[in-house]
């Protein structure tokens, strides 16, 4: 399976029902009233965070999301049968943010929910319409849209550890030889294409989760290289384990390249903005079987001088083992610490999917002859209303008095057999 980590797709929530226009017809009952049922909600989409996914791979043939819509409500007062919510599954990690790059919600847990498109509601029967001074409607409401918007999935892995480093450093072999993972491994540089995982147990008590990711070049911030697409998973990681190839022509050149890079990679996650080489890192001299102790000592003296003071730095050979337990026993304490500050510090709730509230504001203003009023409430009703039919005009104009909207016409000066239109949805004779 191809490993595919953004996408864009189209959320359609589904329709709503149309209510329905009917009177009673039994025998023996004379006149009977008023009896259309209201029709069902669209269905919702909704986003799931799974652990039994790994890729967002399945988005790239299927790009419309679309719940069903409701049914039409029926006689004797039958409400129409709501829409099917659609459920679709995607990876823990995966952020989802609207066109303008705006994130909505992090599913960074398994089985958390998020509402990605509203279904509309079902429109009213006439039964609904029912009062002491309507004691016939011959009318019913449409039902209303459902939202409908692109949105972008974004997948960043969640990694305890993140290896990074030049590529050929050697990371795909560290993997391999501490984890259960088999990620492809050659002599030439990129080897690596994608994100690999690999469980390592440290000791009988801890088992830590690696993210191999791609060699990073200089530039690759900018949008060089395999790098680029990647710097976005080292995001979810808490620990960096930054290995360095003992043959490469200056290791503390090498060092300084990736630091450059994590530097100007910022991570734009919905806790802001942050450099990733504020993260913790262990530096690790890699490929030294074979190589004389004075050697080693003395690309460890180079590395040191590069390295801020505080950084721990280890020699070791992913190909043998040597030196690799100590590099794990470094990175379990520097996660236990990580997990003592973060139990101390106020925790973030985690953002949910904003769907915009009901706004009831408007404008109404004079255009092609007529007039012209906007604003999400007001439309949101002449969605509903079915302007062939007089009464649900007539219906529409009450709800239009109570909101000051006919008063504000009448102030602009508007005339009998003028126009309204209510935004794209429908005109009427005012």
């Amino acid at each position: 399976m191809n490993f595919i980590d953004k996408v864009t797709v189209q959320v359609s929530a589904g329709k709503g029902g149309d209510g329905a226009v009917s009177f009673r017809h039994e025998k023996f009952i004379d006149r009977g009233g008023p009896d259309g049922g209201d029709g069902g909600h669209g269905g919702d989409v909704v986003f799931e965070a799974s652990r039994n996914q790994n890729t967002l791979a399945k988005f790239r043939f299927q790009k419309e999301l679309k719940a069903s819509d409701g049914k039409p409500g029926g006689k004797t007062r039958k409400h129409g049968r709501n829409g099917k919510q659609l459920l679709v599954q995607v990876p823990v990690g995966t952020v989802v943010s609207s066109e303008d790059g705006e994130i909505l919600v992090d599913l960074a847990a398994d089985g958390q929910t998020a509402v990605a498109a509203k279904g509309g509601r079902g429109g009213f029967g006439n039964a609904h319409f029912v009062s002491s001074t309507r004691q016939a409607p011959k009318f019913a409401e449409k039902g209303e849209e459902g939202r409908n918007r692109p949105l972008i999935l974004e997948l960043k892995i969640i990694a305890d550890v993140g290896l990074v480093g030049l590529p050929n450093a050697g990371k795909s072999t560290f993997l391999a030889a501490t984890s259960n993972a088999r990620p492809e491994i050659a002599d030439y540089p990129f080897t690596t294409i994608r994100p690999n995982l690999g469980v390592v147990d440290i000791d009988d008590n801890t088992s830590v989760l690696f993210a191999d990711i791609p060699g990073l070049i200089e530039g690759a911030a900018a949008g060089k290289g395999l790098g680029h697409e990647f710097l976005r998973h080292i995001e979810r990681t808490r620990v960096l384990v930054h290995l360095i190839d003992a043959y490469v022509a200056d290791v503390a050149v090498a060092y300084r390249t990736i630091q450059e890079e994590l530097r100007a990679y910022k991570a734009d996650s919905v806790a802001g903005a942050v450099s990733l080489a504020d993260r913790p890192q262990i530096v690790a001299l890699n490929k030294t079987d074979g190589l004389d102790e004075d050697i080693i000592q003395d690309l460890m003296s180079q590395l040191q001088k590069a390295v801020p003071p505080d950084t721990e730095l280890y020699a070791i050979s992913a190909q043998s083992g040597a030196g690799v337990p100590g590099l794990l026993y470094a990175v379990k304490r520097v996660l236990q610490a990580y997990a003592v500050q973060a139990e101390a510090e106020p925790v973030d709730p985690t953002p949910v999917l904003r769907l915009q509230g009901e706004d009831l504001a408007w404008k109404a203003i004079s255009e092609n002859g007529g007039f012209k009023v906007t604003g999400q409430r007001i439309e949101k009703f002449a969605g509903r209303t079915d302007f062939n039919n007089e009464q649900g005009v007539q219906r529409l104009r009450d709800i239009m008095r109570k909101m000051g909207i006919m008063h504000e016409l009448h102030r602009q000066g508007i005339m009998p057999g003028q126009k309204v239109a209510i935004g794209k949805h429908g005109r009427f004779d005012y």
